[in-house]
């Protein structure tokens, strides 16, 4: 005989928004999903459906390795920007008629020629990319183009100016200065054999008394002078050349008495007793003293420069002396050294030269007399 149960088994709770039944102890469970699943919901496809937790030990896929430029790459890259460099120094110090050279164009097209080499190699395509963009925004073409509207934009200034300004830039002669004082002044052909003939005579007393050798550098140097109104004038400016002893000068009194020669013998021609503008006692500043002349103590100066004029006060004579025994640090013959390799002259010892300004060359005197006349 079956016991019956007392009580008839529970049927479960309706769900109110489905009408289903939950489980037995189910209180509190989400309700069931409506028919054919929530609105928009979507099961994973591919991979998904048959993934689950990696397994142990399978391998870790990594990001790819940076690929470095090549050597090839960075050559290319770097010719092309010092190119690039090089036509824009072209354009800003006016070296337009350089830049349609055979030289400049062979050059650009072996820079092309490599950086479409590097573009072939995944090693140097980006800084093959790179130095391509270079070479299309600063090459010949581009730099030519430039230049060629500043001579327009000169071209056009010059155009534009009135004739009276015109007339003012062609100026034979220098502002403020009438034609009488021009030609009152000494030739550059008188200065000239001013300075063979008193150079000459210091050299002769220098060598006799302290056996010094001479080498004739710098050489003399002429400027035209400009002429106050935008253009050139007739005049010059004149540096003669710098005689130079071969020999260090190192001793003080026998700085003293090399000076005190030329002081005799500038004497014998009228001028005025040479002035040290080294000496404390000039009234310069100690500290600008050390910068111009390594010390504000002559006899631990590394440069002396002793100046004075002629009566005319049109010509200057400069007489100066480097002693580098007094560089410890060796900064003044690190420049010396610079210097002598340009213009041939020693890195040490004593030098002298004129200097004038505003000189008429013989030549030039009867078109000077005749264009003054004109204003």
């Amino acid at each position: 005989m079956v016991d019956q149960q007392p009580f008839p088994r529970p049927q479960g709770r309706l769900d109110a928004h489905t009408g289903q039944r939950y489980v037995t102890h189910s209180d509190g469970a989400p309700p069931l999903p409506p028919p054919g699943g929530y609105r928009g919901a979507a099961r994973p496809r591919g991979a998904a459906l048959v993934g689950g937790p990696p397994v142990a030990g399978a391998p870790i896929a990594l990001a790819p390795a940076r690929v470095r430029p090549s050597l090839f790459a960075w050559i290319a890259f770097s010719a092309a920007a010092a190119f690039a460099l090089t036509l824009v120094v072209m354009l800003v110090f006016g070296a337009v008629h350089a830049l349609y050279s055979a030289a400049v164009i062979a050059l650009q097209l072996l820079v092309v020629g490599a950086l479409v080499a590097a573009l072939f190699s995944p090693r140097g395509r980006t800084l093959g990319a790179w130095g391509l963009a270079i070479a299309l925004l600063l090459n010949v073409g581009t730099v030519g183009a430039l230049a060629a509207m500043r001579t327009t934009a000169h071209g056009l200034e010059a155009q534009q100016k009135t004739e009276q300004e015109r007339h003012q830039e062609a100026f034979p002669g220098v502002a403020g200065e009438d034609a009488s004082t021009t030609l009152a002044r000494p030739s550059l052909e008188e200065v000239r054999t001013l300075w063979d003939q008193i150079s000459s005579e210091i050299r002769t007393e220098l060598t006799d008394r302290f056996g010094y050798t001479w080498t004739p550098a710098p050489a003399e140097d002429i400027r035209p002078e400009r002429n106050g109104y935008g253009g050139e004038s007739m005049l010059v400016r004149y540096t003669s050349t710098t005689w130079s002893t071969n020999e260090a000068l190192d001793d003080y009194d026998t700085k003293l008495a090399v000076l005190d020669t030329i002081d005799d013998v500038l004497a014998r021609h009228d001028w005025w007793e040479l002035y040290a503008f080294n000496d404390p006692a000039s009234g310069m500043d100690p500290d600008l003293l050390e910068k111009f002349y390594g010390s504000d103590d002559p006899r631990t100066q590394v440069a002396w420069e002793w100046y004075t004029e002629d009566p005319s006060g049109a010509i200057a004579f400069y007489a100066s002396i480097v002693d580098l025994s007094n560089d410890p640090d060796g900064e003044w013959t690190a420049d010396r050294q610079v210097q002598h390799d340009k213009t041939g002259e020693p890195i040490e010892g004593l030098r002298i030269s004129f200097y004038a300004e505003r000189l008429l060359k013989d030549s030039d005197r009867e078109e000077f007399e005749r264009r003054m006349a004109e204003y």
